[in-house]
């Protein structure tokens, strides 16, 4: 059975999908290898564009294994309904560079990476810069993934509660994430610009969009903040291959809030369930992975160990 590549790519996704699976970012994935492929039939794909696609045009980054790991999902079932005999996938992984070490952004870098955000008005779409503000200061705010927010509808904030609706989360699961005042005005003030813009759909309509009201895509967010983070003069920190990340906003929200339970003498261990809640991890030990020992928390626990110590070891 011969058949044409992207055709395969339509099927798998489809059956990805009919099983409840979202497969957003992996089928942005195929679908950007499928243009490479052209129009060209399955079996005619070969191992050196498949490489070439894997690799990709930058440095050799952990990218490679996502990819990897996607096609090699599509071509298993490529090859059990029988569209093709084998999988053109490289029998080898490369040497990969270690996992990125996750970023704390500092007080300061946060308000510059804010205000840098001005680099981003052009004529054409006037409120871009200002909707990029917000974007920024919801996502150090509530720690939502970068995802989250750009999935967020009208109707999922709700201002007069202050409350924000997240749906259909990386678990497939809906929370309720409670905001504070702060936020609440900055996203008043962003929801009346926003309806300037076309609502396509109402109140179903994105709340981060172009100008012609369409939702913000993914990749072109994440253009969008290299530019902000270069005006901002936020930097590769030493001994690390690539500069700090939009989602960085998230680690960052999580770290300070811990910090700031730790100086305010509050009990961490208990509200760390709390925290997984707020954050929409599965359980508690993803949150405590995401929290890895930056200087700051590691002097907040050594005071915090050393009034233990003086006490006799009597809990606070």
């Amino acid at each position: 059975m011969t058949m044409k590549h992207i055709d395969v790519i339509d099927k798998y996704i489809a059956l990805q999908r009919s099983l409840g699976k979202r497969f957003e970012s992996s089928g942005r994935i195929l679908r950007r290898f499928g243009r490479k492929m052209d129009d060209i039939c399955i079996n005619d794909v070969k191992h050196q564009v498949v490489a070439d696609f894997l690799w990709g045009t930058g440095p050799l980054s952990g990218t490679w294994r996502l990819k990897h790991s996607v096609l090699s999902g599509f071509y298993q079932f490529a090859i059990s309904r029988g569209y093709v005999d084998s999988s053109p996938l490289p029998p080898d992984s490369p040497k990969l560079p270690p996992p990125q070490t996750p970023y704390v952004y500092s007080a300061d870098e946060l308000r510059r990476l804010i205000e840098a955000t001005s680099v981003l008005h052009v004529a054409h779409s006037r409120l871009q810069g200002a909707m990029y503000r917000t974007l920024l200061i919801l996502l150090y705010s509530s720690g939502l993934r970068v995802s989250e927010a750009l999935g967020l509808t009208l109707q999922d904030v709700d201002l007069s509660h202050q409350i924000i609706t997240v749906r259909i989360t990386k678990f497939f699961k809906t929370r309720l994430v409670p905001i504070g005042p702060k936020l609440t005005q900055e996203l008043s003030v962003h929801v009346a610009r926003r309806q300037q813009l076309p609502m396509p759909v109402g109140e179903d309509s994105s709340v981060f969009t172009t100008r012609t009201g369409n939702r913000w895509p993914y990749q072109h967010v994440i253009t969008l903040f290299q530019r902000v983070r270069r005006a901002a003069h936020i930097e590769c920190p030493a001994g690390q291959l690539r500069p700090p990340r939009l989602h960085d906003l998230r680690h960052t929200a999580a770290v300070h809030r811990v910090l700031a339970w730790y100086r305010s003498g509050q009990n961490v261990q208990q509200l760390l369930p709390q925290l997984a809640t707020y954050l929409g991890h599965s359980d508690v030990r993803s949150t405590q992975r995401y929290l890895h020992m930056t200087p700051e928390l590691l002097e907040e626990a050594s005071r915090r160990f050393a009034r233990y110590s003086q006490h006799g070891g009597d809990h606070e």
